[in-house]
């Protein structure tokens, strides 16, 4: 008898959403029949039935494709109406990013986070950190913008971080700091004395802005990380180089946060530790 009963229950439920996805699509009954090939009293039959029988699966399908639902949720096997292909799409969705990471998209996202704690894995040295005189070799250079720009933009984000409710956490490779402070690699060509004033900036702020901004080492040799920053438990960001790759999707950004705090556990250097590091970098360039 309960098997019965839960057949009714089921029957009456695809009919009940059925009816709901023909409303939600502004379809008609007559629409919904020539789109998946069948006659309109079959649709009928479909929408009004009071028998425990539910249509064959290809029906099922035809009806789930042509509303944009998934066949799952007017089975009653899902509470989400959404198409498995939609699910994925609103997941993460890709956008344009410009070369660094100043810019007005990714401020958006630290605005709309505001209040929750915000981790950040750096593409190089963060730029809201960052000299005046650096960014004016870095953008001028190399990137195609402005130096202004990247000035403003730098200055604006470190007062909204000052000003911010949320947290900050930065975890960089270790030897991200150990190249500028050589002029290797990336850094290759910034003059002394501007990487020395840049060194010294990170000494500072690192010690002015703690605990509110926490900044650590990670060892590349044993953990790597693409740069990406997470937005408290709304987003994650990955950094592709022309595009940002943004997950929304609760399951994803609990993985990538997982990542992240494992940087932060396995730190070369912890955040307590980074000022009395970038001193001893200093001593060593000096």
């Amino acid at each position: 008898m309960m098997e019965k009963a839960d057949k009714r229950d089921r029957a009456a439920l695809f009919r009940a959403r059925l009816s709901e996805a023909l409303a939600l699509a502004g379809a008609t009954q007559s629409a919904l029949a020539r789109d998946i090939g069948v006659d309109r009293s079959t649709v009928s039959q479909l929408l009004t039935g009071s028998g425990a029988r539910l249509p064959n699966a290809q029906v099922v399908a035809e009806c789930a494709r042509a509303l944009g639902v998934s066949a799952d949720w007017l089975l009653g096997l899902s509470e989400r109406p959404e198409s498995a292909a939609r699910i994925v799409a609103d997941a993460f969705r890709l956008t344009e990013a410009p070369r660094a990471l100043v810019d007005q998209q990714i401020f958006d996202w630290h605005r709309e986070a505001d209040g929750y704690k915000i981790r950040h894995v750096p593409a190089a040295l963060p730029d809201m950190l960052k000299t005046r005189e650096f960014l004016v070799w870095e953008y001028a250079e190399h990137l195609g913008r402005t130096a202004q720009q990247a000035i403003n933009a730098s200055e604006e984000r470190l007062d909204w971080m000052r000003k911010s409710a949320s947290d900050y956490e930065i975890a960089m490779p270790f030897y991200e700091l150990a190249s500028c402070a050589e002029g290797s690699g990336y850094y290759a060509g910034v003059p002394r004395d501007i990487r020395i004033a840049q060194l010294e900036r990170f000494e500072r702020l690192a010690g002015q802005l703690y605990p509110g901004l926490r900044l650590c080492l990670f060892d590349a040799h044993r953990l790597y990380s693409a740069p990406l920053t997470i937005f408290g438990p709304l987003q994650a960001v990955i950094y592709l180089g022309s595009n940002y790759l943004a997950f929304r999707d609760t399951e994803r950004v609990r993985v990538f946060t997982a990542h992240f705090d494992q940087l932060v556990r396995e730190a070369s250097v912890p955040a307590r530790d980074l000022p009395a590091h970038v001193a001893g970098l200093l001593a060593e360039v000096a």
